[in-house]
């Protein structure tokens, strides 16, 4: 994902709103503004379109603008999907990550837009992210410069974020959709106590473990190793596209033997290559730790919980769960 062109330094105050703020709703206006009989619903992304599904229930209509196996950053909005856009009753999409997405919804007259950017806060990470990066972090810099980041989107992996999103969400579509009010309300504490409890196994899952150290081909986890106690090594920063460094590739040898990493991580929609390679020169094994950013044939699992189960089984094997 070429997360430095798609989020911009200046989105960082932006992106620590919390709330409703996040939203432009017509209050008043009945659902039934759509193509169905349901509140319509366009959603960037399958970590959106799967918040507008679980809140939603069968009150909704959600389609994606993504398909599965599709990079999402390297949508192109057809005609037919802009059209699409228009004539839904909301479009839920994550700001900045998407920028084909971006204009469209600014285009449109869609009633109701919900930027699930604004309704949690985005941090900044780099190639290093966690608690062993702090150590590191200035001495890489100036050695190599491989710190530099961005504002990084990837708030879904982190249950208590993506939590905090689905609040926000079910509070835009009570409000865009008020005869169905109490079912959104209701669907939306169900969801996140499911993401409470995910929470829970994943800080109770990684809190022994032999080595606190995982390495990725680029920086999706950060918010997971932050929340968790690891740390993630990033073969590409947030950027999986680029390619590392010869420095960069002989600091994570080092530091895999030093740390104890047994695993290098690769995802299904991105070249395994570099991963590949490093973890043979190093004597690594390889594992997916997937992003969740569609769910294809490849993926371990039929939707984001049972994804994130796998990535919870992956990480404890890579740390050697005590």
């Amino acid at each position: 994902m070429n997360v430095r062109r798609l989020i911009p330094g200046t989105a960082v105050a932006a992106a620590t709103a919390l709330g409703l703020s996040a939203l432009t709703a017509c209050s008043g206006e009945s659902a039934a503004a759509g193509n169905s009989d349901k509140f319509d619903v366009v959603a960037s992304f399958y970590p959106m379109a799967f918040l507008a599904e679980q809140i939603g229930g069968d009150h909704v209509k959600v389609s994606s603008l993504t398909q599965p196996g599709q990079e999402p950053h390297d949508l192109e909005i057809s005609a037919k999907q802009r059209v699409q856009v228009e004539e839904a009753d909301a479009v839920l999409y994550l700001k900045e990550l998407q920028p084909a997405v971006d204009d469209t919804v600014a285009q449109s007259g869609v009633k109701t837009k919900i930027d699930a950017a604004k309704l949690t806060s985005l941090e900044e990470h780099g190639s290093e992210v966690g608690g062993h990066a702090a150590e590191h972090e200035e001495e890489h810099a100036d050695e190599h410069g491989h710190e530099e980041g961005g504002l990084d989107p990837h708030v879904w992996l982190d249950p208590v974020k993506y939590a905090e999103v689905a609040k926000g969400v079910g509070a835009a579509f009570e409000k865009a959709d008020p005869d169905h009010a109490a079912d959104y309300k209701k669907n939306t504490a169900a969801l996140v106590s499911k993401l409470t409890a995910l929470d829970t196994q994943f800080r109770t899952g990684l809190a022994n473990t032999r080595t606190k150290v995982f390495i990725t081909t680029h920086a999706a986890f950060g918010y997971v190793a932050e929340r968790y106690g690891l740390t993630e090594e990033a073969i590409s920063g947030l950027d999986p596209e680029s390619e590392p460094s010869a420095a960069r590739v002989k600091d994570l040898e080092k530091m895999a033997k030093a740390d104890g990493v047994t695993t290098v991580f690769y995802e299904t929609l991105v070249s395994d290559k570099t991963a590949k390679t490093i973890a043979k020169d190093a004597g690594l094994k390889t594992d997916v730790l997937d992003p969740i950013e569609g769910i294809t044939d490849k993926s371990r699992g039929q939707d984001y919980f049972a994804v994130q189960q796998a990535n919870l089984k992956a990480l404890q094997t890579a740390l050697g769960t005590k």
